[in-house]
């Protein structure tokens, strides 16, 4: 099985961390290859980065050039494109946002999110809406770091991170979801001192797809994720 993890963003370092994450959840047989937009932001922070990101990245898998893929996981939380990948593609897309969310509420009645900054909270509720899983979540809270600042100083990051999980916990969540793909394997770091349990996107999205594929399902073509309409569309790569 080979799946392909889309990162959201230009960053080369950010795609690589985010496919260590991908293969160490894989199971045996399943190869991952990552895919980074060859434009868009270098971190996704914001509607107009995640507008230019969903194009980048759809721009990117309709030109994908290596070898054929069973599954793709979209892995930039709360950013959009998904469901237009779903449009684009015959293979299932699972998004991270929407796995790690669907996971938690299989682990506990109620879940938080702890993401960058402040700011890309209104993007995570509307997607979690979207994608019906919003009324479990009790909160989203920002760390105040930068996609791009949480490979700098782990430390910092875990402390962050901790920070914003007790505001998290305190609103009632029972478990606690990693709001950004940069954020991939801190819970190994964070998981007990919490203790509540704390999901991956990425990981959970590479099972899911793996369940997917395994199971011989993919998105329906019965209304919402019909194939696109057959039209004339210009597409402009830098």
């Amino acid at each position: 099985m080979r799946i392909v993890v889309t990162n959201c963003n230009t960053t080369q370092e950010m795609t690589e961390e985010i496919v260590r994450g991908a293969r160490a959840a894989a199971g045996p047989g399943t190869t991952v290859t990552g895919l980074t937009p060859s434009w868009g932001p270098e971190s996704a922070e914001g509607w107009l980065d995640s507008y230019l990101s969903a194009a980048a990245v759809l721009d990117a898998l309709r030109t994908y050039p290596g070898p054929p893929y069973d599954a793709v996981v979209m892995a930039g939380f709360g950013e959009h494109g998904r469901e237009g990948a779903r449009e684009l593609l015959d293979v299932p897309v699972v998004d991270i946002t929407e796995a790690a969310a669907h996971l938690a509420c299989l682990l506990g009645r109620r879940y938080g999110v702890v993401t960058t900054l402040d700011r890309s909270r209104g993007q995570i509720e509307d997607s979690l809406e979207t994608a019906g899983v919003a009324r479990n979540c009790v909160a989203v809270a920002g760390t105040g770091l930068g996609v791009l600042d949480l490979a700098g100083d782990p430390g910092r990051t875990e402390a962050a991170f901790l920070a914003a999980a007790e505001r998290v916990r305190e609103a009632g969540a029972e478990v606690l979801v990693l709001g950004c793909a940069g954020m991939t394997g801190l819970q190994r770091a964070v998981g007990e001192k919490l203790g509540v349990p704390v999901v991956d996107g990425v990981g959970a999205a590479v099972k899911l797809a793996e369940s997917l594929v395994a199971l011989g399902l993919t998105t329906s073509r019965a209304g919402s994720y019909e194939k696109p309409l057959e039209k004339r569309r210009v597409w402009r790569s830098a």
